[in-house]
């Protein structure tokens, strides 16, 4: 039987201890999100100077990515065990000590093993801190809390490019890594005195189930990401394939189980299963105009890489204008009908961008895609929230998990979705992937509206 970290006529934790445990982990969320994003920017200097192809140092990305993939379930299930402090300190430690490591590598080898031991750090945190959000704040500010972090995500998402040329713009590509070293000691430290103990849950961790978890997700990204690859579209079908047949198994199995890793229990309530879906069927077009537009910009509209840069800006600084309004929206008013909102005005911000002229000036496209990051942004908090409390608090690690989850399939997918159109269409294909991206969001809008009409599970 779990022991309660906290009376349960105590919610969330006092002030100024909050402001602190807020800060420890946005540290880890910039980290972590930074990391994710530079390391592209990177990606030819690396190549240059370590004397590999480019396809060798693309798994400089690859390996983080999909060990963080692999990783999110198991993790978010031994934080149930082990407590969501702990897990989310030891995984902001691994990603210092794996930093430094990475900024001292010498080869490529070396490079790609301390970025795979940085995912496992970064897995840790993104598994964690949404439910150690949940644990921070008291329940009547939960979208508050969920709208700080989404703010903070789309700024470091926003600013990573930015960053990353401005580092290599007077240092090499390895202080890319090493300047993670002082902010992960500023967090480790603060982290340490103002994280609040959660409960833990004294059950053995199931092996068996997160090799079987990480082994159906692995497959499940290389194979989705595989379909946009004409080479090497029918070893993704098998992957893809053996993926669903893992979770076939895990399903029957996992579902006997009171507390499974797979949280099995947790999708099996309307609300959080409908969560998904709806967060799936947001993250897969964003996903889509964040790849498709930079094209369009450069190759038909001739515009310049740095242009281009500065241009898709607004769709991440639009999130983080709405995220914590969004928040304090989503304290007061039922998540599917602020999703279903959101999604209705990131589907018209998707179609006005399909509808651009031949030849736009800036502003045109501005507001376009600002239009489509208010939409995003005044989804993403509240489906969060819904995410976090459906389902009984005890497994709010396995429901940030499966957030997790659900966003990586949903990018991932997106990404896939370009280079499906792109191999059947050609190069230009802006237009029809955008058409794909305003469909998808509809849907994921009809998921919303859905859940309207289904009774919560009080969150204990």
């Amino acid at each position: 039987m779990a022991s309660q970290a906290f009376p349960p006529q105590e919610d969330g934790i006092p002030m100024p201890q909050r402001i602190f445990a807020v800060l420890a982990i946005s540290f880890g969320i910039v980290m972590g999100v930074l990391d994710a994003s530079i390391a592209n920017i990177a990606l030819p200097s690396i190549a240059t100077d370590l004397g590999v192809s480019v396809a060798a140092s693309i798994w400089v990305v690859n390996s983080f990515q999909l060990t963080v993939a692999v990783l999110l379930l198991a993790i978010s299930s031994a934080a149930e065990i082990l407590g969501l402090r702990r897990v989310f300190w030891v995984g902001l430690l691994i990603f210092t000590a794996a930093s430094a490591a990475c900024g001292l590598s010498g080869s490529i080898t070396a490079l790609i093993i301390s970025r795979s031991v940085q995912g496992v750090g970064a897995a840790c945190i993104f598994a964690t801190y949404p439910a150690l959000i949940a644990h921070i704040y008291p329940r009547r500010m939960l979208g508050r809390g969920i709208g700080i972090s989404a703010t903070i995500v789309s700024l470091s998402n926003a600013l990573g490019p930015t960053v990353a040329a401005g580092i290599l713009s007077v240092a090499r590509w390895e202080w890319l890594f090493l300047v993670n070293i002082p902010i992960g000691i500023l967090g480790l430290v603060i982290g340490a005195r103002a994280l609040p103990h959660t409960s833990t849950w004294k059950r053995p961790f199931d092996v068996p189930a997160a090799v079987a978890s990480g082994a159906m997700i692995g497959l499940a990204v290389i194979g989705i990401d595989g379909l946009g690859r004409p080479d090497d579209r029918v070893l993704a079908i098998v992957e893809i394939a053996a993926a669903l047949g893992i979770g076939a198994l895990l399903w029957r199995w996992q579902g006997r189980e009171a507390t499974p890793l797979v949280p099995i229990d947790l999708l099996r309530l309307p609300v959080f299963s409908l969560s998904v879906i709806t967060s799936i069927c947001s993250y897969a077009p964003q996903s889509i105009v964040l790849i498709a537009l930079p094209f369009y910009f450069q190759h038909t509209l001739g515009w310049s890489p740095v242009a281009t840069g500065l241009i898709m800006t607004p769709i991440p600084l639009a999130v983080a204008t709405i995220g914590v309004v969004a928040g304090r929206l989503a304290d007061r008013y039922p998540a599917g009908v602020l999703c279903g909102i959101g999604l209705l005005v990131m589907a018209t911000g998707l179609g006005l961008l399909v509808l651009l002229p031949d030849n736009p000036g800036v502003l045109n496209v501005v507001w376009r895609e600002f239009t489509v990051g208010l939409g995003f942004g005044l989804f993403q908090t509240p489906n969060n929230r819904a995410l976090l409390s459906s389902g009984p608090r005890h497994r709010s690690a396995s429901a940030g998990g499966m957030l997790a989850v659900a966003r990586l399939m949903g990018q991932t997918g997106g990404v896939s979705l370009v280079g499906v159109f792109s191999s059947l269409s050609g190069n230009d294909v802006t237009t029809s992937v955008l058409i794909a991206a305003t469909g998808i969001t509809l849907i994921g809008a009809v998921s919303s509206f859905t859940r309207l009409g289904v009774q919560p599970v009080v969150n204990r």
